[in-house]
């Protein structure tokens, strides 16, 4: 679950992280409150679970009341990226000497925390990486020994933060972990943690993504639960009991199996396709199963073709060939199919699947050549 930059906000100070005073307005009279109660200048930022606000407006300097009511009114109904703002965080401006950048998350490969720190704050951490990697400091955390008050201040030392700054900054990504860890964080980061002309450190932004399996430990993210912006199509897989994840690609993605489905995308981007989601329909591959996937998937005018990728185990290949070819009698699917069958009764399952083979059906044996082909369909269905 992502959190909007208030509530971020508001979940680093239950964790003593130091952040902008500020507070949240859904119209141009109530941010005038706020500005009011913070005191001027006050920054109004666009509150949307997207980036790129900045650069489409949604951030303005306000020195008086005047430009915190024409900058509100501009900014309240304005679309970034397909996000309608309808609400405003309105904070006190803060003077910047330097901009840092700080973050934990889980590297599951490691099967470890990772932080990541760097004196290039302010802009995508992902330009960094790819520009000057050697600019961002990380450390794995082992859960069981956490983040001394020694490791926080060497990390911050081999990202360069200037010498003023890191004592302060080393506290802050302690109290960053402290926020990850306790309060079940998949991502937590501040970008950009600021250092200011009067020697404080905190930060300027928040982005929070919760657990949402730990929700059961946390009732008082109740309070999130009326401000989540699921994806339509997200929101309609959930309903169905499918896990799936919006992309922005053109090939529908079916497995059954997170691990089959995310091998799938690689497979489709490494071909030169692109995947329009992860769709996991889990162990079985029964009709209704089936028909709730193809149902979803075919909502997403993005899709120009459909791979669906099933690997038999317990599920035979017989059982699942015909859950497929009942859910197409289900759903009536524009974009052309590309299926590859393999394992437990496969040969019997693509005798199935070739008896009902035809222009919208096709059976590939192979899950590369399936890719291919899903990939070629779906570049030659494109207006």
């Amino acid at each position: 679950m992502d959190l909007y930059e208030y509530q971020g906000k508001q979940y680093f100070a239950r964790f003593g992280i130091p952040v902008s005073p500020g507070g949240v307005a859904d119209t141009v009279d109530q941010a005038l409150a706020v500005a009011d109660e913070v005191g001027f200048p006050v920054v109004v930022k666009a509150q949307v679970k997207v980036g790129g606000r900045g650069k489409a407006g949604g951030i303005q300097l306000a020195d008086d009341a005047e430009a915190v009511r024409r900058h509100a009114g501009a900014i309240l109904g304005m679309d970034v990226k397909g996000h309608v703002v309808e609400r405003l965080w309105i904070e006190r401006s803060s003077d910047i000497t330097h901009e840092y950048y700080a973050s934990f998350t889980l590297d599951r490969t490691a099967k470890k925390h990772l932080c990541m720190v760097s004196a290039r704050g302010g802009v995508d951490i992902e330009e960094v990486a790819d520009s000057d990697p050697g600019a961002i400091a990380r450390l794995h955390v082992d859960p069981l020994d956490g983040l001394s008050a020694a490791a926080a201040a060497q990390l911050v030392a081999e990202a360069g933060l200037h010498q003023v700054a890191r004592e302060q900054a080393a506290v802050v990504v302690q109290k960053l972990y402290a926020c990850y860890e306790e309060g079940d964080c998949d991502l937590a980061e501040i970008n950009p943690l600021i250092y200011t002309p009067d020697g404080r450190v905190h930060a300027l932004d928040a982005k929070v993504t919760l657990d949402d399996n730990a929700r059961f430990r946390h009732p008082e993210w109740d309070q999130f639960a009326g401000t989540e912006t699921t994806d339509p199509r997200e929101r309609l897989a959930k309903e169905k009991g499918l896990q799936y994840v919006g992309l922005d690609g053109f090939v529908g993605i079916i497995a059954n199996g997170a691990g089959l489905a995310m091998s799938t995308c690689d497979v489709v981007e490494q071909v030169g396709g692109s995947p329009a989601n992860f769709l996991d329909i889990g162990g079985g591959a029964n009709a209704a199963q089936m028909a709730n996937a193809l149902e979803v998937i075919n909502t997403d005018d993005k899709v120009r073709s459909i791979f669906i990728n099933i690997f038999g185990g317990i599920t035979r290949g017989e059982e699942v060939a015909n859950g497929i070819v009942e859910a197409l009698g289900r759903v009536d699917i524009s974009s052309p199919i590309v299926i590859r069958l393999d394992g437990t009764n496969a040969e019997e399952g693509r005798r199935i699947l070739a008896e009902h083979g035809s222009d919208k059906l096709e059976p590939v044996p192979t899950m590369i050549e399936a890719a291919k082909r899903a990939t070629e369909l779906a570049r030659g269905s494109r207006p």
